[in-house]
Formats: structure tokens, C-alpha cells, sequence
């Protein structure tokens, strides 16, 4: 339930919890389960190996779409954040 009413992550630097929840909103929004909402990674140097990983590994491969990726924004700026989030919703409203 906590990501059907979502209509933005902010994922902090974490765990596996963090990535089990991140992957697993990602996962719904990329198999058309729930409405794609943006996912900001917080903290660009310590997801950029991660980031890495997405892009250059299962991109690569051809596991994910490169179309998957645009849900996913990293940023250290909080300001960036609020940017995100409101330019999701305008494009929300004016799809509406």
C-alpha cells in the first residue's frame, strides 16, 4: 500500500531495506502495476556505483529498457528534489 499512493520517492542513503523498496517500486512501475512517479536517489557519490551497475551492466545487457531509467534522478541538492517532484506533477496535470 505504501507505494500505490506514492507519487515520488526519496531514497536516502541505506540498506537493503532502502534498495529492496527502490527496486521494488521500479519494478511495479516498469511492469505497468502502479503509475510511474520519479525515484531521486540521494547522495550521488555513494549510489554511483550502483548507477554504474543499472547502466552499464543490465542496460547493457538488455535487461532493462533504457526507457526504464528515466523514472530514476540522483541528485545532492535538495532544491533538485523539489524541482523533480513538481515538474512530475505539472506533467500529471497537463496529461490529465
Amino acid at each position: 500500500m505504501f507505494v500505490k499512493y506514492a507519487t515520488a520517492f526519496v531514497i536516502l542513503p541505506g540498506g537493503f531495506g532502502t534498495l529492496d523498496e527502490m527496486f521494488e517500486a521500479l519494478t511495479l512501475m516498469q511492469t505497468d502495476k502502479i503509475s510511474d512517479f520519479p525515484v531521486i536517489l540521494m547522495g550521488k557519490e555513494y549510489r554511483s556505483g550502483l548507477v554504474d551497475w543499472i547502466q552499464n551492466t543490465q542496460q547493457k545487457e538488455g535487461v532493462i529498457h533504457p526507457n526504464d531509467l528515466r523514472l530514476l534522478h540522483i541528485t545532492d541538492n535538495p532544491d533538485d528534489v523539489v524541482k523533480i517532484i513538481q515538474e512530475s506533477w505539472e506533467l500529471i496535470k497537463a496529461a490529465s
